[in-house]
């Protein structure tokens, strides 16, 4: 654990340097596009945070690699390149999409191409899904086993580039997710090979949490520079890359021997890559549903994301990063307690984190009703009757429609009764 741990600090140490690098550049020769309707943020910032977060995994690799002659751990790793360079050339054209993308805006088509083409290039040349731990089930043919790959790995892209709107919520997000699935990793190495702690989905994990660790000062609010699709689109890709190698390859048998239930065990190598991913899967599948009721693209952009709808909810930004955060420890570190005797941990604390997600997420809700129970109540002229008019669509346009009526009878104008009655209906339509 130690040399992961080694790697994941080079990654973040590099990429902590490179996101300043990157943010100077980019500022001085203003390499930063407009602010659109669906932004958050009222200033230009740059997109390239991306662009640091892969040079810190490239360096962390080359060193990772450079050990393997000194640790024997590693040497098992490095001994079959063919897969670490497929994920080194797949990220380098993730990255080089997305930089494109955040300074040309991509159509949609263009940018889904690249995606295949880079899940493509890992399955043909690195790690595939050979077999599912669902009682022994293996992917029938070679062609199957790709295609599945390839779907899983886009998939997995465009649910984090989704969940992409927030200062310091990828990169946060990201960072749990995979520091919970390293754990496993590392335990789960531990269990079947006691003599090697080390597998290519506990390096990736490694590096990548330190890659996010790196640039999250960065990209917390008020973020100086954003990770863009480049570093959305290459977390997505690594993080798919690392379940697969353990959930394609693993056998379930191996599983129901470690001395403990022969279910649950199972169950956590396709189960865990879900909890850690729930989050964007489930902002990924409701955006596409969305966008196919109305009769657009499923890759459209809008502004009805779980996290635009947390901030009109009544959320500040902070809370409502805090709360993807929540809600993503809770569902993995839970999935990962079930790696141990007794389960009843594990589901105590899955049951207490999800009343207490849920209680913080609908909080506004709940203050909103309050107040306007007591605005309701209160006596007619005093400062809580005055509040009413925000909770109440009717007066809200009465006042709306008084105060017009005032600044019209000021410049010497009369509003009619009928011209009130108009304008009060249109307000409340």
């Amino acid at each position: 654990m130690t040399l992961l741990l080694a790697l994941a600090l080079i990654s973040a140490v590099i990429t902590f340097g490179m996101s300043f690098v990157v943010y100077k550049l980019a500022m001085r020769y203003k390499l930063y596009p407009k602010i659109r309707a669906r932004d958050v943020h009222t200033r230009p910032t740059p997109r390239l945070g991306g662009v640091a977060m892969f040079l810190g995994i490239l360096v962390a690799f080359g060193v990772s690699w450079l050990l393997s002659s000194q640790f024997g751990v590693l040497s098992l790793i490095f001994s079959d390149q063919g897969p670490i360079l497929a994920i080194l050339g797949a990220s380098l054209l993730i990255v080089v999409l997305g930089v494109a993308d955040d300074i040309w805006d991509l159509d949609w088509m263009t940018k889904l191409a690249g995606q295949f083409v880079a899940a493509g290039l890992i399955a043909w040349l690195g790690v595939q899904i050979y077999s599912l731990p669902i009682g022994g089930l293996t992917v029938g043919s070679p062609i199957m086993s790709i295609v599945i790959t390839l779907f899983a790995i886009v998939l997995v892209m465009n649910a984090i580039n989704f969940i992409d709107g927030l200062d310091g919520l990828v990169a946060g997000v990201a960072l749990i997710a995979n520091g919970t699935f390293l754990i496993y990793t590392y335990l789960l190495q531990r269990e079947i090979s006691p003599q090697n702690y080390f597998s290519l989905a506990g390096v990736i994990a490694a590096i990548l949490v330190g890659a996010c660790a790196g640039f999250l000062p960065l990209n917390w609010h008020p973020a100086k520079m954003f990770m863009g699709d480049a570093g959305a689109l290459l977390i997505g890709l690594l993080m798919a890359t690392s379940a697969i190698s353990v959930t394609g390859t693993i056998n379930p048998e191996t599983l129901q021997t470690l001395g403990r239930s022969s279910l649950v065990p199972a169950f956590i190598p396709i189960i865990l890559p879900f909890a850690v991913l729930i989050v964007p899967l489930l902002d990924f599948g409701l955006a596409v549903i969305r966008r196919l009721r109305a009769g657009k693209s499923p890759f459209s952009a809008d502004r009805k994301h779980l996290h635009h709808r947390l901030l009109d909810m009544g959320h500040t930004h902070l809370h409502a990063v805090l709360i993807f955060y929540a809600w993503t420890a809770v569902l993995s570190i839970g999935c990962l307690l079930f790696f141990f005797d007794p389960y009843w941990m594990a589901i105590v604390f899955v049951a207490i984190g999800l009343v207490v997600c849920t209680a913080f997420t609908l909080a506004p809700l709940s203050r909103r009703k309050a107040n306007e129970a007591v605005a309701e109540l209160a006596p007619a002229g005093s400062r809580e009757a005055a509040e009413t008019a925000r909770y109440d669509q009717l007066d809200a346009a009465s006042e709306r429609t008084a105060a017009a009526a005032a600044r019209a009878a000021a410049d010497g104008r009369t509003t009619t009764t009928t011209t009130d009655e108009q304008t009060l209906t249109e307000e409340t339509r």
